[in-house]
């Protein structure tokens, strides 16, 4: 009764989210109010556990890295990047584009893919704005850069940090095995842009001639506080990056970091909270409960032990049957309680696997189908979510379906490229 329950929420909240009849944060926290009320979880799950609750951590990275780009806001910053991009692609949006794509896909190899979108979201609304050119496919193409070039490595995707931790992965294994097949998807991602986005690249000359005028140095406006965020900035970069050998979670790093930067500002509260996308935190705390009740009354369990047990011992059959699965229910639920669910069945799977490699093909094909499969749908991965609130909040919403129609065909491009990758060097060359 409890699964029903759960299922039948998930389902009538995920149609009023697709469907956009009321605010996402308003069916999100909805949906999450019924299963608390029927006791499909009780306020342990939902508050304080960490297999079927809200993951705080994931709010609080968000929370401190929105007030951290709040104070940098401040400086002038985005704007010196947004002219100074504007005029090495000389004017062209496809080559603004194609800039932007490849500065979020390498930037989010090495840090939370959320944080590269918060920090690249705003120079992209300033270079939209001044070529006077609709922001919203230049940023749907950014999210979906960033969930590629978050594949490549152990820090950059939060469920490669789950799959690194599961299978004994370190951040070499992940560099050695995931980041050529990212590399070639990239590429194949930029040759598809014009097409995916076509329509979305005229411009006024004028505008052009206008911009190429500009001085970026004139767009700062406090180098004081840009020196005293810079150096912030850098320190909480440098600890994402040893978060394992330091022993301090990006959340907690991501709030020491605002709370000095707010600290030695001295940046009046309104300034740096009107950052904050309120919206968004919320709709992930009710996503999260709502989630976490299919994961505590066995939804996704069943689900991925179906896809195990449909393998049959077949190491090729499986590796591409975890590829499949992956991306398509990453896309339907958020990939991360997605991949926690998930990787206890990989890891018995393996057990069952004599050949090294086949057996590594296992994790590798979960991580990429979790990764590249976030793409497929708004809600599929959490830098999804965040810059559709960017988005709204700036005066250009993104509709679920809208996103979803450009997203669903970049995972089936993408997917269909990675298998044979996988086949070739775990199976034919190994």
């Amino acid at each position: 009764m409890s699964a029903a329950i759960a299922i039948t929420v998930f389902v009538i909240a995920y149609v009023f989210i697709a469907t956009e009849k009321v605010p996402k944060m308003v069916a999100a926290l909805a949906g999450a109010g019924v299963v608390l009320a029927t006791g499909v979880v009780e306020a342990d799950d939902a508050f304080y556990s960490h297999d079927t609750g809200i993951d705080w951590d994931v709010i609080f990275l968000l929370l401190g890295m929105m007030i951290i780009v709040g104070v940098l806001r401040r400086t002038g910053v985005f704007e010196y990047v947004a002219i100074w991009a504007a005029k090495r692609a000389k004017g062209s949006p496809l080559r603004v584009m194609v800039l932007l794509v490849l500065i979020t896909a390498v930037a989010s190899a090495f840090l939370d893919n959320v944080t590269t979108i918060l920090l690249i979201a705003p120079v992209t609304l300033l270079v939209c704005d001044r070529l006077d050119v609709k922001p919203v496919p230049f940023l749907i193409a950014e999210v979906l850069a960033s969930n590629l070039g978050g594949t490549a490595t152990l820090i950059g995707d939060p469920p490669n940090i789950i799959i690194g931790s599961r299978a004994g992965l370190s951040f070499n294994d992940f560099l050695l095995n995931l980041a050529p097949i990212v590399a070639v998807e990239l590429l194949v991602f930029v040759l598809v842009l014009p097409r995916l986005f076509r329509g979305s690249f005229t411009v006024d000359p004028d505008r052009v001639a206008d911009v190429m005028a500009l001085n970026e140095r004139e767009a700062i406006r406090d180098p004081r506080l840009l020196v005293k965020s810079g150096i912030v900035l850098l320190a909480v970069f440098a600890a994402f990056v040893t978060h394992s050998a330091i022993h301090l979670e990006p959340s907690v790093v991501a709030l020491l970091g605002a709370g000095v930067l707010v600290l030695i500002s001295r940046t009046v509260p309104k300034h740096y909270l009107a950052s904050v996308e309120w919206e968004t935190l919320l709709f992930f705390a009710g996503l999260f409960i709502m989630i976490g009740a299919l994961v505590k009354t066995g939804v996704i369990g069943e689900l991925a032990k179906l896809a195990a047990d449909a393998t049959g011992g077949n190491a090729l059959l499986a590796v591409m049957l975890i590829l499949g699965v992956s991306a398509v229910l990453s896309g339907v639920i958020d990939n991360i309680p997605y991949v926690a669910t998930m990787s206890p069945l990989v890891l018995a799977l393996t057990n069952d696997i004599p050949d090294p490699a086949h057996s590594e093909a296992l994790w590798w094909s979960l991580a990429i189908g979790a990764d590249f499969g976030g793409n497929m749908t708004a809600v599929g991965a959490s830098a999804n979510v965040v810059m559709l609130g960017i988005a709204a909040r700036s005066g250009s919403p993104i509709s679920f379906w809208e996103f979803t129609k450009k997203g669903a065909i970049v995972t089936l491009v993408t997917v269909l490229v990675a298998a044979p990758y996988l086949w070739l060097r775990y199976f034919v060359l190994a």
